[in-house]
Parts: C-alpha cells; structure tokens; sequence
C-alpha cells in the first residue's frame, strides 16, 4: 500500500469474515473464532491466527488463504503469526457461525473446552458420567445416535437422526 493510507483494523476484520473456512466453507474464519488479532506495526499488518488444534491439515490453506484476501486488497507488508496458547476452543465461534453451521447440516458443539464451568461437565461426559445429547441439525430431534467418533474431517463426528432417518456430522469440541 505505498503511498496509499493504511486500512483501519475494522475494514482488515470485515475482510477476514468474507475468507471461508476451507473445510467448512460455509463459515468464516472469523466466525470460526480462530483470527485471534489484527494489528498494524508501524507498516506492517500483523495477523495473528489460532488454530483450531496443533496438527490441523487445514492451517497452511488457511494462511495461504488470509495471505491472498489481504494481498488482494493491496496490504503489501504482512505478517501471520500463530497462536497456540490459550488454545482455540469451541467457544470462539461465533453464534452466526453455529446457526450457519447448523443450516448447513452439521449440528454446532454442545459446549467448548473454556474453563467457565462448561469444561467440568466436558470432563463427566468423557468420564462417561454424563450423556451428551446432540440435536439434529435438521429436524432438530434429540433422538440421535454416535455412529463413529471420526467424521468427515478430525473435528467432526458422524451422527443419524432416530427420527428423520439423515446422517449428520457433529462439529465436535477437539
């Protein structure tokens, strides 16, 4: 952008919203929560991007996707840095992005992994002291079973609806 007046945090933010989720196409990364700061340092925009886990296959499209949209705008000086800690939790979606997400048929976690009291019944739930009910994200019945812990992709499981018959994935808290 040389010569040109810098974007202000809140047009760079707008233009996150609108780089999709390459796995989940329907959602942003911004609605996905894990663009975790957006910042200029003198002349260089600084984005800071908390994966959703460690090993996820889909961090380097992710970049090279945030890279593009910017560059695309004219942003010339940029840097990305990641962000492990705290670690992404399923909390950081945003509510559009879990109404998106169920819209689209992949019902949205039943909670994250943030340490406000939701993590407590996490833990009983993979104690196998609670039962986590998952709805179905299109008829939206609660009669619904695990088919297998591994979907279509590591944060996601399988599902199938007692009631309406329809297999679904379960965007699942990693």
């Amino acid at each position: 952008m040389q010569g040109a007046t810098q974007p202000d945090v809140a047009e760079v933010w707008r233009w996150l919203s609108e780089v999709p989720d390459p796995e989940i196409p329907v959602i942003s990364l911004t609605d996905l929560g894990i663009i975790r700061d957006v910042e200029w340092q003198g002349d260089t925009l600084v984005v800071t991007v908390t994966p959703t886990y460690s090993g996820c296959p889909a961090t380097t499209i992710i970049n090279l996707d945030i890279e593009k949209a910017l560059r695309d705008r004219g942003i010339e000086k940029l840097r990305l840095e990641r962000r492990l800690s705290p670690p992404w939790t399923t909390d950081w979606l945003t509510e559009e992005g879990r109404e998106k997400l169920r819209a689209y048929g992949i019902a949205p976690p039943v909670d994250g992994t943030a340490a406000d009291g939701r993590l407590i019944g996490r833990a009983a739930r993979l104690a196998g002291t609670s039962n986590l009910v998952i709805a179905c994200p299109r008829c939206g019945s609660t009669q619904t079973q695990k088919v297998s812990q591994f979907g279509s992709t590591p944060c996601k499981a399988s599902y199938r609806c007692k009631d309406c018959l329809e297999p679904f994935d379960y965007f699942k808290c990693i």
